[in-house]
Order: structure tokens, then sequence, then C-alpha cells
């Protein structure tokens, strides 16, 4: 009887405890929002916000796991529910010629964890703290190279983790120097002679099974939610395959290329990639008002086409790799733009850190700033903006996340986009730009209803044929959603009734929103309103 009810007993406890081991799926990542992070640079575990990081000088500047899991109030408090992380393996020592290996790219053992980043313990740790709060760990893994610092010809394969310490687990040294060949793309070596990234045979049989024990235990190991498959078109396809099925985890792809059909087609190996081809064209589109914005709407309507499923691409306007936005413009509004759209869009959103403050680094090594010298500020108009998109998105129901953007409205300076109930006006004429009136006829929503634009509580009202008439103000952007449906939801409380003349003619359709608990804040002019439906 003894041995049944402790059996019992230990079949309830694995029930309980089955979700939170269970591996999220590419369903349970769509309607996440990720926050990218470098951990080197993220936080420091003392809580340090002044110890300094030369950007420029290519260092370890000592952020940790402990650091991230004492600052993750601050990431979730933007609405974020999951967060990506730098490789965690032990990288190559030392100074190179593009310094040291701070970021966790250049591997030189997978059987052991980069210590300069914390733990083993203190990386569980970190997972267990994110996933009391309900949020997800993605872990950036890089099974195509290993790292060599210095000349190809002094290179020392021993020096590699086991079972890599050989020569026969690489391709023989060739440099990409046709990135239109997929052979040579798939077999040749990135970097260079100050530091080799020395390319992975994963055609081999043993290679790919050693591959896939290695990521399948590094998931189990440390509970990771998904991973971020560094260099991806680097590697053969039928690996790509095993691999992610090894992980057994929602697999995000970086596939850098701008043709969205060769992109897209990476999906039938892996589960989401990262949108390539949007980010070149939102990049370039939102930078000076003298770019069409028609070539955006063409991008989306592209994606929708080609991919298989669009809504499981990371969509991003900011990374490691690429210059920051500000460092091409202090342009506020079209800033403000292409952060409302890499949250608004289709698919998951990834917000880089730093993007909070609008750092303005340009290019690799700049771009990988110390987030702590910010001294984690959360009154920045930046850090609103995003918490406030984020915390749409996150009220959503779970349909939204399976529906396509459709183009509802296109000019030269212009876009709208619907999708689910939302309507968002997108435009780069910029900050300087006169207030002008878009008239949208294709929202889908019925005469009299009233919309509210949850980035600053300006509400509007269907017209009579359909039309919805919206005031663009300073180039900025607007996300609107039926007010009737945010009851509850805590956004609409910014609400500002316009009043230009004739109010008291909206007076029972401000008193029942008042009624439905919308908390609506109405301006001085609607101030008798106000006190009418509190009378009432």
């Amino acid at each position: 009887m003894c041995r049944t009810l402790l059996h019992c007993w230990g079949c309830i406890l694995l029930l309980i405890l089955l979700p939170a081991i269970q591996a999220a799926t590419p369903e349970q990542w769509r309607s996440r929002s990720i926050y990218q992070l470098v951990t080197d640079r993220f936080a420091l575990a003392n809580g340090s916000t002044t110890h300094p990081c030369d950007t420029g000088a290519r260092r370890y500047c000592g952020g940790s796991y402990r650091g991230i899991t004492n600052e993750l109030d601050y990431i979730q408090g933007m609405g974020f529910n999951a967060i990506w992380i730098s490789p965690v393996v032990k990288n190559i020592d030392g100074f190179t010629g593009w310094g040291e290996a701070y970021h966790g790219y250049w591997a030189e053992d997978l059987n052991r964890l980069n210590p300069h980043f914390g733990s083993a313990e203190e990386l569980r740790e970190l997972s267990d703290a994110l996933h009391r709060r309900g949020m997800y760990l993605m872990v950036d893994v890089v099974p195509n190279h290993f790292a060599h610092a210095g000349p190809v010809a002094a290179l020392d394969y021993s020096g590699f983790g086991e079972p890599f310490a050989t020569e026969d687990a690489f391709h023989e040294h060739c440099w990409i120097t046709d990135w239109s060949d997929q052979r040579i793309v798939e077999e040749c070596w990135l970097g260079d002679e100050k530091v080799a990234l020395v390319d992975v045979d994963t055609a081999l049989p043993w290679v790919q099974t050693t591959m896939n024990k290695w990521v399948k235990e590094l998931i189990e190991t440390y509970q990771i939610d998904g991973i971020r498959l560094d260099t991806a078109r680097h590697m053969g396809r039928p690996f790509l395959s095993s691999f992610a099925a090894a992980a057994g985890v929602f697999t995000l792809g970086e596939v850098w290329h701008r043709d969205p059909g060769y992109t897209c087609s990476y999906q039938e190996q892996l589960s989401g990639l990262l949108n390539f081809p949007l980010y070149e064209v939102l990049a370039r589109t939102f930078l000076t008002p003298a770019a069409d914005m028609r070539d955006l709407a063409f991008m989306i309507d592209i994606m929708n086409a080609f991919c298989i499923d669009i809504t499981l691409f990371g969509t991003f306007s900011e990374n490691h790799d690429n210059p920051r936005f500000p460092s091409f413009t202090s342009d506020s509004s079209l800033i403000a733009n292409v952060l409302t759209l890499t949250i608004i869009a289709d698919g998951i959103p990834v917000i880089y850190s730093g993007q909070e403050h609008q750092f303005s680094a340009s290019e690799d090594p700049h771009n990988r700033e110390a987030i702590w010298l910010s001294g984690f500020s959360r009154s920045t108009r930046w850090y609103t903006l995003i918490s406030k998109l984020n915390q749409l998105r996150n009220f959503m129901p779970a349909s939204y996340f399976l529906e396509k953007s459709r183009v509802i409205y296109a000019s030269p300076s212009t876009i709208a986009l619907k999708k689910g109930n939302m309507v968002s006006i997108l435009t780069n004429s910029g900050e300087a730009s006169r207030d002008r009136t878009v008239i949208l006829r294709r929202t889908g929503w019925t005469r009299g209803t009233w919309a509210v634009d949850v980035l600053t509580g300006y509400l509007v009202k269907v017209g009579f044929f359909g039309e919805l008439r919206v005031r663009v103000v300073a180039g900025k952007p607007r996300v609107l959603f039926p007010l009737a449906e945010l009851e509850g939801s805590g956004i609409c409380k910014d609400a500002q009734i316009p009043v230009l003349g004739g109010w008291m003619q909206w007076g029972g359709e401000v008193l029942d929103m008042v009624k439905n608990g919308c908390d609506a804040v109405f301006g001085t002019e609607a101030v008798r309103l106000v006190q009418i439906g509190k009378g009432l």
C-alpha cells in the first residue's frame, strides 16, 4: 500500500510540475513580445549603474545572469514576456584583433559555460525567475562555427572542446567570396585573419548527432523555452530540420537576406525566422519623408504571400549587428513610427535593449552599450511608448495573433494597417510636418463606433458613411482600437474627448463610456459631462 501511495503521489507531483517544464511551442511563442539583450552589457550583479563600459574597447564589461535576474521588473514593466540572451557556451579567451568575446559568438567549447556571464546555478536561477513571472527564456545558439584568433595557418584544432578537437569536424578553409553561391555560403568560412570562424561540417552524421544531443541537453538543463539560431543560412537544410526537431522548442532562425522568397523558404525547416526583408525596407522607408511608404506596404503584402506563417517571424528594427535607427535621424516622430510598427506588425516583436532610451550608436561595437548606464530609467517617453504598445498586444485575444495585417490605406507618406480589430496609421512625414486628416474607409467598423488611440488617448468616431477621419499630428503614429472593447483593460484611462463645438450632442455616448467602466479622463472642456455622469 505504501509503495502504491508513494507512486500515486509521485504521479500527482509530476502532473503539477508538468506545465512548468514542458517545452514552449511555436503557438505559445506567437503571442510573446521579446526583449533582446547582450548579456555582458545589460546589468551588473552588484546593481551598479555607474560602472564604466567603453564599447569601442571591445572588452567584457561585466554584465551577468545575476544582473539580468535582478532587473526583470524593469523588463516586465515594458510589457515584455520573453527575453533573448547571448550565447552561453565558453568562448575563446584573450584579446584578439577584434577584441574580446564579450558578445558570446566565438565558441571554443560547447560543453562548458562562459564563466564571464556567471555560473550554471545563476543561469538556472535566471530561468526559474522568468518562469515564476510567466516569462520565456530564449538563448542564442551557434552550431555553425567555432572561433580561432589569429592567422588560419596557426589554427590548432585540439584547442576546441571534445568531440570537435579534430580537423575532421570542419570544412576545409576557404573564405566566402560569392554570397550568391549557396554551396560557398554553407561550406566556406566567415571571419578573417584576425578572428576566423571555423566552419563546422554539419553534413557529417556524427556532427549532426552530436549537435542534436548538445542542444537537447542544454535546453533540458536550463529549462530554455526557445532558441535563436545564429547564421542559419550557412548550414545545410537537412541539418537545420534535424537540429530544430532535436531542440523541441521554438526556433527563431537568422537568415540575413533581403529576398522574401529566399528567406521565407527556410520556414520549411525552422518554425520562425527573423524578418530581415521587412527590416531592410523599414529602415529605408522611415529615414526620410522623401521615401515612399508604399514600398513598405508592398513588402508587408509580399511577406504575407510568400511565407508559410508570417505570424512566427521576429519583427525587429534594431539589433546588435546593425546600426541603431536614431544613428540615422533624431526625428522623434520617425523613431516613434518605427517602434510602433515593430510591435504592431505581424509576427513576434523583438525590441533590442536600449531602444527604450533611444541609444543612437551606429555599428558594432558601439551599438552594444551598457544598459545600466541609463540607470534603468522607466520615465523616458520611449519606455512609456513600448509599454503602451505591449499593453495592448497583451490584451489581445488569441485570434489576433493568427491574423495577417491588411493594408487599408497607402499614400507616398502614410499607410494604414488593419489587424484584428486594431487600425494603425504610420507615416514618414516627420515631426516638422503639418497636421493633417487621413480619411479611412475600410476599417470595417460600424457607423457611430468610438475608437481611441492607445498612444495618446485621442478619440475619434466613425462617420455616417463608415468613414473614419483621423487627425495626424506632427507625423506621429496612431494605434486605434474600438473604445467599447477596451473595457477593463486600463488602456483607455487617458482618453480625451475631442471638443470642437457642439460637444453636448455626444453627452449620451460619453455617459455610456463612464457607465461601462472605461475610466475615461476628459478634458477640461468636458468637465460638465463628467459631472452629469456622476450624478446619474
